[in-house]
């Protein structure tokens, strides 16, 4: 939801840093996979009931998300770059609720209903993403992303805020999840909402 106004903010905070990585030539691409070994070693932390080391890696996967793409504008986008990263972030969004499931059983239920709500907002914003580029579409908020960045009610941002609410109040995942999971499942309709309209036959379609 708030994504597209602390953009500029990270960009400005992490530009420095991009620009010592892209001094010594490192690639955008090692970055990002770093950062899913960082996503991994959280997913593990869950799991243990380690929840200050889960924190501080989930930390640890999300600046190297800023930093992949700030280095990525420096050096030149690309496709494989743009995939990587989108790819990787919906498994290491999946995987930290599945962490409190492997962690406590208790938390298997809420764990599953919050991983189909991010089958629902990542299929819907993948769909439209899919559709938007081969109509040559783009997303005017959010200019320098790889692929057609369709906001809604739970972005990057809340994701994040969630793991770490959760992180830090382990007990109280089951009703955070659920009610995290109904803001997901809003989202997920506004975008099949905006989709059906924005993607609606016109008349030379329909002839």
């Amino acid at each position: 939801m708030i994504d597209a106004l602390i953009l500029p903010a990270q960009r400005r905070a992490l530009a420095p840093v991009a620009a010592w990585l892209d001094d010594r030539d490192i690639r955008a691409d090692q970055l990002t996979l770093v950062g899913f070994g960082f996503g991994l070693a959280g997913f593990a932390a869950v799991i243990m009931g380690w929840w200050l080391p889960a924190l501080a890696m989930i930390g640890m996967n999300r600046l190297m998300d800023g930093l992949d793409g700030a280095v990525a504008r420096l050096q030149g986008p690309t496709d494989r770059g743009a995939f990587l990263d989108i790819a990787l972030d919906f498994m290491f969004y999946a995987l930290i609720p599945l962490g409190f499931a492997l962690n406590d059983p208790v938390n298997a239920l809420p764990a599953a209903v919050l991983i189909a709500a991010f089958v629902g907002t990542g299929s819907s914003f993948l769909a439209y993403a899919a559709i938007a580029a081969k109509r040559g579409d783009s997303a005017a908020a959010f200019p320098a992303k790889g692929i057609y960045y369709l906001g809604g009610l739970t972005e990057g941002f809340e994701t994040i805020a969630l793991f770490v609410v959760i992180c830090l109040w382990p007990t109280a995942f089951a009703p955070l999840a659920y009610v995290f999971a109904a803001a997901c499942a809003i989202t997920t309709l506004l975008r099949w909402h905006m989709g059906w309209r924005a993607f609606a036959p016109n008349d030379m379609e329909r002839h």
